[in-house]
């Protein structure tokens, strides 16, 4: 291929795509930012019932992370995809027998990935719990702290630090995962990608371009979680 050829397609405007793969990373990125913080909490409190005493908690917790850690993605993005419409227009209909439920491919890839980035982030969490020696607790009750607050002064800021090279990993697997949501047409970075690579037949072309796109994405990951990292650290030694 040219070389014209290809600065071309790589371009700007009606005869390039780059614009379309863009407008892919962003939405690619906002999937991502909007699934962390719902799996986030997700994760903590299921990690936090799985240490709890009562035995239902336990349960739950632990059935909830075999099942989403079990299934591969693409059948759980599936199963969402094409069966929450289902029970959705069931339930709708009791009440209004014409309407008719799509589902949204952003919100339904962020249910998924939500789903799957807790399972994980409960583990991580739950082995920072139990890396915090039982006396922080007890020396949080002794000078009068309730347990709300010995949990968000003394225990939290501990567990973020502990918890956080974990969190680090689970958080590059959510952003690679994000590709997984252009199987239920979600334009993002892979999709867009796709597209351009079946209209111009120039599939390794577009193909790197991805590839380079989510390998610039964990870079930049990566220097802004040793920043938090680095803060958290100097934040604890004060």
């Amino acid at each position: 291929m040219p070389a014209q050829s290809i600065w071309t397609l790589l371009s700007w405007g009606p005869d390039g795509w780059v614009d379309d793969i863009a407008s892919g990373v962003l939405v690619t990125i906002a999937l991502a930012l909007a699934t962390l913080p719902i799996g986030l909490t997700i994760g903590f409190f299921v990690a936090f019932a799985k240490q709890h005493e009562e035995p239902a908690l336990r349960l739950a917790a632990n059935i909830y992370t075999t099942v989403f850690r079990g299934l591969p993605e693409l059948v759980t993005l599936f199963l969402f995809f094409f069966g929450m419409p289902l029970l959705l227009q069931y339930v709708v209909r009791l009440f209004e027998p014409e309407a008719t439920i799509d589902v949204n491919s952003f919100i339904a890839g962020m249910i998924v990935l939500s789903l799957i980035f807790s399972s994980y982030a409960s583990e991580v969490f739950l082995s920072a719990f139990r890396a915090i020696p039982k006396g922080q607790y007890e020396g949080g009750y002794a000078i009068g702290l309730s347990k709300w607050q010995t949990m968000r002064l003394v225990i939290l800021p501990q567990l973020l630090r502990i918890a956080f090279p974990g969190l680090e990993n689970c958080w590059l697997s959510l952003l690679k995962d994000t590709s997984l949501v252009s199987v239920v047409n979600l334009a993002e970075t892979l999709r867009n990608a796709g597209v351009a690579a079946r209209v111009t037949k120039h599939s390794f072309l577009f193909y790197s371009v991805a590839a380079l796109v989510f390998l610039v994405l964990a870079i930049l990951s990566s220097v802004a979680t040793g920043y938090i990292q680095r803060s958290l650290g100097r934040r604890e030694a004060r």
